[in-house]
């Protein structure tokens, strides 16, 4: 679509990830595009590999895609494609997000570009818990080209400093925000995706949303799920499960379920689009993840003033405030991810006074347009 004269004369902003795909990451990149003033800024995106149906979700007319194909493993043919964009688009800012695209901070210090960001999201699914000491030597060499890193979470702050190096000048800690016009609490019945198999009168949907790989670690939840069963017949009467995601864990999940003979009691669509719409259908939202920066599938959980469950990792514990908006488990701990699953299906005093300060909790901290105008302040600095 052509941009007119003023549109085109304002500064552009180059996003290199990964993919563009379903993901909490590019889900914050769709939002941050779609919410910065048109007088600002223009976008264009470069995926290192793909994008897919999920970049119809950026709404803001005139952001140019790029596709690089990058090919698995180390690839120099990707670097020069990405040079040769770089040198023809001439942005003004160049922001790299997390560890698969942090390389390419090269191409745009090569290139000239005035300003190099590098967004920290979580880290790599290779080094869960960031202490790959390859990985940090990476960080800190591309740190000597980049002007400003910028961590989701304080642990993630932390690391970039103490472990990693990074000058705290260099940093700045933006966090999430969430779309309140799209995710939003139900108001009335319970509203059932017309793709869901499960009668849900007279349940409590227990629901997640992510990709199902190792990181992610649905099978904790899978396996807590089965036990509260095992171990409670109200709790098995009452409660159901609903895996939103693809992956390779979803076939275990599958066959887990099946093996204990719970499977009519789960839903395992894959990927799915109306995340929002999907999320209004529950009553408790769980994150098992073994790492996570700060997750925006928690976030649009408060904004639908779902209850939370999630890991004590990452950014986890910044978000949900244990015993006031859900409640925190360790790690990778079936038998206390199963009790926290027990004791919120049991209270209902107890779930809907955590969904109401998740929901207040949000509306006071976790602005999109607040996180919106800390990135343009950043993109300012050009």
């Amino acid at each position: 679509m052509r941009l007119n004269v003023l549109s085109e004369q304002l500064p552009l902003v180059v996003h290199i990830i990964y993919r563009l795909g379903v993901g909490g990451l590019e889900n914050g990149l769709v939002n941050l595009i779609n919410r910065m003033p048109k007088d600002t800024y223009r976008h264009a995106v470069i995926c290192l590999t793909d994008s897919t149906d999920f970049s119809k979700r950026i709404r803001r007319p005139g952001v140019a895609i790029y596709e690089i194909h990058k090919k698995p493993g180390q690839d120099g043919e990707s670097f020069v494609k990405v040079y040769k964009l770089l040198k023809q688009l001439k942005p003004a800012v160049v922001h790299t997000r997390n560890l698969a695209a942090i390389e390419y901070q090269l191409c745009a210090f090569l290139a000239g570009v005035p300003l190099r960001v590098q967004g920290e999201h979580g880290w790599d699914v290779y080094d869960p818990e960031g202490n790959n000491v390859k990985y940090r030597w990476l960080r800190y060499l591309m740190g000597l080209i980049i002007h400003c890193f910028i961590p989701l979470s304080q642990q993630l702050q932390d690391y970039l400093q103490a472990k990693v190096g990074i000058p705290a000048k260099k940093i700045t800690r933006i966090c999430n925000g969430v779309d309140t016009e799209r995710f939003y609490p139900r108001e009335g019945s319970r509203p059932v995706p017309e793709q869901c198999p499960l009668d849900l009168d007279h349940k409590l949907l227990i629901g997640t949303v992510g990709r199902m790989h190792g990181v992610k670690d649905q099978l904790t939840l899978v396996k807590a799920y089965i036990m509260a069963c095992q171990e409670s017949a109200g709790f098995a009467a009452k409660a159901r499960l609903a895996l939103i995601g693809d992956g390779p864990l979803r076939e275990l999940a599958i066959n887990l379920l099946e093996k204990h003979d719970l499977i009519d009691h789960a839903w395992l669509p894959g990927e799915c689009h109306n995340i929002d719409q999907i999320m209004r259908s529950f009553d408790i939202f769980v994150l098992p993840s073994k790492a996570e920066g700060i997750s925006n599938t928690i976030l649009e959980a408060m904004a639908t003033g779902l209850p939370v469950i999630a890991t004590r990792v990452g950014g986890n514990p910044e978000l949900v405030i244990h015993e006031k908006t859900g409640l925190l488990v360790e790690k990778e701990n079936v038998s206390a991810m199963a009790e926290a699953l027990r004791t919120m299906v049991a209270d209902d005093s107890r779930r809907q006074q955590f969904a109401e300060a998740a929901l207040r909790r949000i509306q006071q901290e976790f602005s999109l347009d607040s996180m919106v105008a800390r990135y343009r302040a950043v993109y300012d600095r050009h």
